[in-house]
Parts: C-alpha cells; sequence; structure tokens
C-alpha cells in the first residue's frame, strides 16, 4: 500500500491510524503505517510531555503524528473559566438529573474528572503544541479544519506535514486555500465529527476539488478491500480511528465499554451532539438519547457542550454506568466484534488490500 504520500513520509504503508492512546498510535506506527496521537483529552501540558516521551521511546525512530482540536480563528483572553460561566443553569441541572436517574455516583472530593475535552479552546490547543514542538513528528492534524496560519507555519519551520478533516469539496478547498498539506476527507460514516455526506462520495469529490493535494479517505473503512477501495477513488491513503478501539493495546477503554463495542452492529450509532455541541458519531446509549429528546434542553454549542458534559462523562465511565456509556465509534463497528492486537489488525487489513488488488488485476485481465 505505497503511494507517493507514503514515500514522502517514509511509511510502509499509506495508512493512518489515529487513537487517543498512546500505545495504539505507537503500534500502528511500528506495524508500517503512520500512528497519530489524539491530544484532545489530556488536561495539562505534563500529561501530554509524558505520553510524548513514551511515543517517542517506543517507536523506534519511525515517523508519528499528532492531533489537535483548535479553530482555525483565534479568540485573544478568553479562559475556560470565562466559557464555563456561560454555561445556563437549566442545563445543568439537566446533567444532573439524568446522572441521578441512573444512580451514577459523584466523583470524590477534590478528585477531577479524567477525560476533560477542552482541546478545542484556543489557549488549550496552543498549551498542547507548546509542548508537542519539542518532539519530531511528522504530522500534525486538526479536527476542526485547517489550523490558524501561524501554527501552519510553525509546523512546517519543524519539518511536519499538515493534515485538516473535511467533510465537503467546500472546506476541502479552503483548507488547500489555506495551505495545508494534506486533506483528510471524513465521510458520514465516520466516528466523530462528520459532515452529511458519505465517504464513497466525498472522496473522490475532494480528490477532484483539491488536486494535486493528496487526499486520504476517512469514514467507514476497516478492511483491506475499503482501503482498496478508498485508494481507487483517488485517494493516496486511509485514516482509521474507530477500528482500532477494541485493540489490545487501548486497554483505557473500560472492560464494560470494550464488551458494548464488540456486540454493536453497523446500525447502533447516532450522530449527535451530545458529546461536544457538534454533530459527531458516537454509540448510542441512554445519554445520547436524552441529549436528543426534543423534551430536553438540547445540546449546546461547541465548546459549552463539552465543558458542561465532561465531569459527568468521566463519572459515567469511572463507574462503568452501562446504559450510558458511549463512546464516539463510527459505523464500522458492526465489524469489530473481537479484541486484537493492533499487529493481527493491521496484517488483516494488508491481506485484504492484497486480495482486492489481485482481484482487480483478474478483472482487468492482467493475471499474468
Amino acid at each position: 500500500m505505497r503511494t507517493e504520500l507514503s514515500r514522502r513520509l517514509g511509511i510502509e504503508h499509506a495508512l493512518f491510524g489515529f487513537s487517543p492512546f498512546p500505545a495504539v498510535a505507537a503500534a500502528v506506527t511500528r506495524a508500517g503505517g503512520l500512528g497519530v496521537l489524539g491530544a484532545v483529552r489530556y488536561r495539562a501540558p505534563a500529561e501530554l510531555a509524558a505520553d510524548l516521551d513514551w511515543m517517542q521511546a517506543h517507536t523506534g525512530g519511525l515517523p508519528w503524528g499528532l492531533d489537535v482540536v483548535m479553530p482555525a480563528t483565534r479568540v485573544e483572553g478568553v479562559t475556560e473559566a470565562d466559557v464555563e460561566a456561560m454555561i445556563p443553569a437549566t442545563h445543568r441541572r439537566f446533567v444532573h438529573d439524568t446522572l441521578a436517574e441512573h444512580g451514577v455516583p459523584e466523583l470524590a472530593a477534590g478528585e477531577a474528572g479524567g477525560w476533560r475535552i477542552t482541546g478545542w479552546l484556543d489557549e488549550v490547543a496552543r498549551s498542547q503544541l507548546d509542548v508537542a514542538f519539542d518532539y519530531p513528528f511528522a504530522l500534525l492534524a486538526n479536527a476542526l479544519g485547517s489550523p490558524p496560519a501561524d501554527v501552519i507555519g510553525r509546523a512546517h519551520a519543524h519539518g511536519a506535514l499538515v493534515a485538516a478533516l473535511a467533510g465537503s469539496a467546500r472546506h476541502a478547498v479552503r483548507h488547500a486555500e489555506a495551505g495545508v498539506d494534506i486533506v483528510v476527507a471524513q465521510g458520514y460514516e465516520a466516528g466523530g465529527h462528520t459532515g452529511e455526506i458519505a465517504t464513497m462520495v466525498l472522496t473522490p469529490e475532494v480528490v477532484r476539488a483539491v488536486g494535486p493535494l493528496p487526499v486520504l479517505a476517512a469514514g467507514g473503512i476497516g478492511s483491506g478491500e475499503q482501503i482498496a477501495a478508498g485508494l481507487a477513488l483517488g485517494a493516496q491513503g486511509v485514516w482509521l480511528g474507530s477500528v482500532w478501539l477494541t485493540t489490545t493495546e487501548a486497554g483505557p477503554l473500560s472492560p464494560a465499554l470494550t464488551a458494548k463495542l464488540l456486540a454493536a452492529g453497523s446500525g447502533d450509532t447516532v450522530r449527535s451532539r451530545a458529546l461536544t455541541g457538534k454533530p459527531a458519531r458516537q454509540l448510542r446509549t441512554a445519554w445520547t438519547d436524552a441529549w436528543d429528546d426534543p423534551a430536553g434542553p438540547g445540546p449546546l454549542p461547541m465548546p459549552l457542550q463539552g465543558l458542561l458534559v465532561a465531569d459527568a462523562l468521566s463519572r459515567i465511565q469511572k463507574y462503568e454506568v452501562t446504559p450510558l456509556l458511549g463512546t464516539p465509534v463510527g459505523q464500522i463497528v458492526g465489524r469489530m466484534d473481537s479484541v486484537r492486537g493492533v499487529q493481527e489488525v493491521f496484517d488483516e487489513l494488508t491481506a485484504g488490500f492484497e486480495r482486492a488488488a489481485d482481484r482487480i488485476a483478474r478483472i482487468a485481465g492482467r493475471d499474468g
């Protein structure tokens, strides 16, 4: 699975594996792809630095990347406390009542939530980047689109390529004009923030709109045959995230959540604003149902919703309250029916790609 982009980055396979877990990202890199560590969950720069130290020590000098979440427009002088103060009391009461209905215990006194998703605040993302630029990452990706111009310039000076996720050709063109090096065409099927267009339609549209800029296909990809389809549509690689959630290296996931992922079918996800305030595909749970219920107050816009629910989600995860327990995941969850190591998943992906390539060669009459 070698393309012009994979050769440029010095990786064996044009497969980019996103994960919030350093052990997963490092394993993807060691397997021959490019592991990308998601930084949005880190509460403090020191926590991120510790995991980047670990990444550097466990990737054998091979290239890896970092994914941040930051707005393209910088807002000066706005702190997390300023944003917190904007959250209405009615929404705080709704969170309290929903947790009480399901008997979710409180956190211990002084205990902060471990998955506080604040990375889309400019000050938080920039503090993460100040740490990250001390490390030799090869790729900087931004899940909210193209990073601010000064961040793109800083990444290029660092010797890193910059990638931005896009849910439409219009978004992709804006990213290209902003100076990014790679556009990730993320379809409707993907986990996390998505647009309205499916991967099969979106990928060739983005390729046509921004070519010759390299494009990665993303969303609903979990087999080698689907990788082959993405490359056939003009992509120079694929971006996979959900498929790694049920690997052995994704150990921080609770057993209860892993069991829910293994049991889920492709129809058991929902695109909801309950997590961040922007539409994000995730497991459908009693939590998403509560927020999507017209009788409720409805989610707040980003970043208010993420700050509002952060501690609540930490409580749900810590105490494994199964009806409420969920995670961002794509429709490919229906294929995730066993726990395996990253290398085993990677080997299956490359084998499936070879089968698909051989099949197309036979159809094209090029079987030797």
